[in-house]
């Protein structure tokens, strides 16, 4: 069965809003689309007055380079949280087609799952020894007995830090083809020793992955998100998407991004990042008041404390926001750091150097 068969019936044929650039994207004379005929006198590059190309074929091809695939696998938008979003829009019929979440875990899968009144199935991540890690054939087991169409993977874990292996992924969509789609996001994948799942799709049809330039590229304000899927799928996703999702200052900002100066920059910050995380970890195991750092694969640390609000009101007072998790499953006691520039990181670790003498 092909990937269409998990998509709703009723949207498999669906032709989506025709807009005006989607119609025509070549011209001389644009009268198609009620734009102002002059550029907004603060427009230094004068081409805002008129709608953007649904999906940039300059940008797709670049992403398509820059993650190993094809433009005609890919489908751009606002962030991983537009694909999360549209996937669920697309896959889930409300209140019959299930999608299963590992937490604790990045909250929008649920989010979207609720707004959609999709069932939503979380299988706990296991904490153990080596850190946590998705208990993957319990997974496949909800995904199968509820009728699951989404599972959703986080690999690295957010905000837990773990990756899942490429084999594992493979054994689960294998296990789940023609049953539900396996959404691999990797929005903290450059950081990560383990490769690409895309690597995966050729011999999955079923599986997808989320990537962003808001991480390791420093775009976030950008909000360019990317999912590789089956072609077939990006066709039913973009007639679902809104007719103009990426604003063109956006776009020239993330081909700038992209250029090769940009991307040997980029890589020169993954390492610096990298090695500010484990030292980062070194020196927070160290402290007094901290139960346990975990390991981590992302651009963060998830760190257990013996009292987690002092730690919170130590760092806040030293002018330093870190990420509260104590409202997830199984974090209680747990804070999110990101691993910053070198003086951000010693920042962190004066703040709580004295933690353990408070009274």
């Amino acid at each position: 069965m092909s990937v269409l068969g998990l998509v709703r019936p009723d949207l498999r044929d669906f032709s989506g809003y025709a807009s005006a650039r989607k119609a025509a994207e070549t011209g001389r004379v644009w009268l198609n689309a009620n734009e102002s005929p002059w550029p907004n006198s603060a427009d230094a590059e004068g081409s805002s007055h008129r709608y953007p190309a649904p999906q940039p074929e300059a940008l797709r091809q670049a992403l398509a380079a820059l993650y190993g695939t094809v433009p005609e696998n890919l489908l751009v938008g606002r962030g991983s949280d537009e694909a999360i979003d549209l996937l669920v829009r697309a896959l889930c019929r409300p209140g019959i087609d299930a999608v299963v979440v590992a937490p604790p875990v990045f909250g929008m899968y649920a989010v979207s799952a609720r707004l959609q009144g999709a069932p939503l199935l979380e299988v706990p991540l296991v904490d153990g020894p080596q850190g946590f890690a998705p208990d993957l054939a319990a997974i496949g087991d909800a995904a199968e007995a509820r009728g699951a169409h989404l599972v959703f993977l986080c690999s690295p874990g957010n905000p837990t830090g773990e990756a899942v292996a490429l084999e594992d992924i493979a054994a689960l969509a294998s296990r789940l083809r023609d049953r539900a789609v396996v959404v691999v996001d990797e929005a903290y994948g450059e950081f990560s020793d383990v490769p690409s799942a895309a690597t995966l799709h050729d011999a999955h049809p079923n599986l997808a992955v989320l990537r962003t330039l808001s991480k390791a590229h420093a775009l976030a304000a950008a909000r360019i998100g990317t999912l590789i899927a089956a072609p077939e799928l990006i066709a039913v996703l973009r007639s679902c998407q809104a007719p103009y999702p990426l604003p063109t200052p956006c776009v020239a900002l993330a081909l700038a991004g992209l250029s090769p100066q940009a991307q040997e920059e980029t890589r020169r910050r993954v390492e610096c990042l990298r090695r500010e995380r484990e030292r980062l970890a070194r020196a927070l195991a160290e402290l007094p008041g901290v139960r346990r750092v975990y390991p981590s694969q992302g651009n963060f640390l998830l760190a257990r404390f013996e009292d987690a609000q002092a730690a919170f009101d130590r760092l806040l007072a030293a002018g330093v926001v870190v990420r509260d998790q104590r409202a997830a499953p199984q974090l209680a006691d747990a804070l999110r750091i990101s691993v910053g520039a070198p003086e951000e990181n010693d920042a962190v670790l004066v703040a709580l150097a004295g933690m353990g003498s408070d009274a």
